[in-house]
């Protein structure tokens, strides 16, 4: 099993959510989170006064996913995230050890 991680634009969140239920993917993590990549943010003017904005509003989405389903998964993240623009985000991939479910002690796929 995997845990693939992407983090991308916040608008983009609902069109990755369906594709990704589409792809058979029943639960997901999602978290807001601020950083900057490339772009090292960017100058806003507010009231006439110019500012940095280092850290930029992302969204993070973390999937388990069987290995089979791994490359789905990734593709259907880029098709429904990428704008074309600079700050579309970064994909994560790794390797997931164990899944234990609380509930009923299931572990592996099964708890998932």
């Amino acid at each position: 099993m995997n845990i693939v991680m992407a983090i991308i634009k916040p608008f983009k969140l609902d069109d990755v959510r369906m594709a990704l239920n589409d792809a058979g993917i029943s639960g997901l993590t999602v978290t807001e989170v601020k950083g900057f990549g490339r772009q090292r943010g960017h100058t806003e003017l507010y009231r006439g006064a110019e500012y940095n904005v280092d850290f930029l509003p992302k969204v993070k989405i973390e999937v388990a996913v069987p290995d089979d389903l791994v490359d789905t998964i990734v593709d259907s993240i880029i098709e429904n995230s990428k704008t074309g623009k600079i700050g579309d985000g970064k994909i994560f991939v790794y390797q997931l050890e164990n899944v234990v479910r609380i509930r009923t002690g299931e572990t592996g796929e099964e708890a998932v």
